[in-house]
């Protein structure tokens, strides 16, 4: 699949990185903010439920529509426009009262964020070599994770010492990366350039559909389903940490970082893993292997006494969890054409995001009839039997790509085929 035909564009690499690390640390203060103001405000589960819900669906329902989106406008008129509401709706939102406001903004919030995921996530392989991938990959998603990690450890702080409104007057300035990035970038797809038909092509491209690879549906559905076991913790974790675990704002901030130092630290083990495995399958059975290991984490969690034991047991989870991430993030860009990265990303996104509002939901009501410990030994439990579940149709679809080799050979003979000219100005 089509990645830039000549050197690296680095300095685009790294303006994206930069756009998506401060944004990143946006989205997270806000979403931190807003639920320990919630639970502070003695809110329970469901209320905080219904936040997360809010700030996730908007991500699964316009997926359809922010995807093509995605493919056929220009990426900069996308950065720069989504960036400037996203910065007014959360301005709004610094003064917002009423909890039906703050719900309504929060969810306009993330309709931006819904535009702005798969246009950065497809610009990257558009601004590389193949082989640069992987690190260029690692670089994109430290930045995001290091915004997510200091996002809800600078919640912690500001919430503690002035309240919600501060951090989300921050928020609002931090999606101004988005605009300077988009204006900044040289790397450009969508417009007048994305329909146009390669040069001396002498048939159109067949039309690319999610569920015509085996390999990647079966990617995308045993993530869906692993976040949707475990990923009522989202909800359970300020009530384990803060009341059964008796933690401060700013303990709950800095250990749920661990999870995404994690991240950051699985992110660049792995991309030098993911260079050497040429073999798609390959990559596909190790990430199940990271998400068994990331389940292992959760359950192990819950058996911890003390708020700062949850460090070294949520870092190992966040470096399979980030590992994962490289994985599925090659194996997209390996596997569908240029031409409809964006749509196959927004799609991603909104299956592992569309699971996790499985999990609040579940969350938000298993909180009212259960201790929060409990919950969350079940959704480490709930992790490992789905992946454990799902190693068999992972098996079946590795063999079927295998055994189709010899008619359509190898992948990288197949990429190269279907490679064309990346579109940039």
């Amino acid at each position: 699949m089509s990645f830039t035909s000549g050197p690296s564009r680095w300095t685009d690499v790294w303006l994206a990185t930069a756009a998506r690390g401060v944004s990143s640390c946006g989205d997270f203060l806000a979403a931190s903010a807003l639920t320990l103001a919630l639970q502070s405000a003695g809110a329970g589960g469901l209320a905080v439920s219904g936040l997360l819900l809010a700030a996730t669906l908007p991500l699964v329902a316009l997926a359809p529509l922010t995807g093509r989106l995605a493919d056929r406008v220009d990426s900069r008129v996308l950065l720069v426009a989504a960036g400037l509401g996203q910065a007014a709706i959360c301005l709004a939102l610094a003064y917002a009262g009423h909890p039906a406001l703050v719900i309504a903004l929060v969810a306009l919030l993330a309709a931006g964020l819904a535009v702005t995921q798969p246009v950065l996530a497809a610009l990257v392989p558009a601004m590389v070599r193949a082989e640069d991938l992987p690190r260029a990959g690692a670089l994109n998603q430290t930045a995001g994770t290091l915004g997510a990690l200091a996002g809800p450890a600078l919640a912690g702080l500001l919430v503690g010492q002035f309240g919600t409104r501060v951090p989300l007057l921050v928020d609002a300035v931090s999606y101004l990366a988005l605009v300077g990035a988009g204006l900044l970038i040289r790397t450009r797809r969508g417009g007048r350039r994305s329909t146009a038909p390669a040069a001396g092509a002498a048939t159109p491209t067949p039309a690319w559909r999610f569920r015509g690879d085996p390999l990647l549906l079966v990617m995308v559905g045993s993530l869906a389903a692993v976040v949707a076991a475990v990923g009522a913790i989202n909800v359970i974790e300020v009530f384990f940490i803060r009341e059964t675990l008796h933690s401060s704002t700013t303990v709950y901030g800095l250990v749920t970082g661990a999870w995404t130092l994690g991240i950051v630290v699985g992110g660049w083990l792995f991309a030098r893993l993911a260079r050497r495995l040429t073999d798609d399958g390959a990559l596909l059975g190790a990430g199940l292997v990271l998400l068994g290991g990331c389940c292992l984490a959760v359950l192990a969690s819950a058996a911890v006494p003390t708020a700062w034991l949850l460090v070294p047991i949520w870092l190992a989870g966040g470096v399979g969890n980030g590992g994962d991430n490289v994985f599925n993030n090659l194996l997209l860009a390996r596997r569908v054409p240029e031409v409809a990265r964006g749509r196959a990303f927004a799609i991603f996104g909104a299956a592992v995001q569309g699971a996790g509002m499985g999990g609040y939901l579940i969350g938000g009501l298993l909180l009212e009839v259960a201790a929060p410990r409990s919950l969350v030994a079940g959704c480490g439990v709930a992790g490992v039997l789905v992946v454990v579940a799902a190693a068999w149709p992972v098996r079946r679809a590795v063999r079927a790509e295998r055994a189709a080799r010899p008619a359509a050979g190898t992948g990288r003979e197949r990429r190269a085929e279907l490679a064309t000219p990346t579109p940039s100005r």
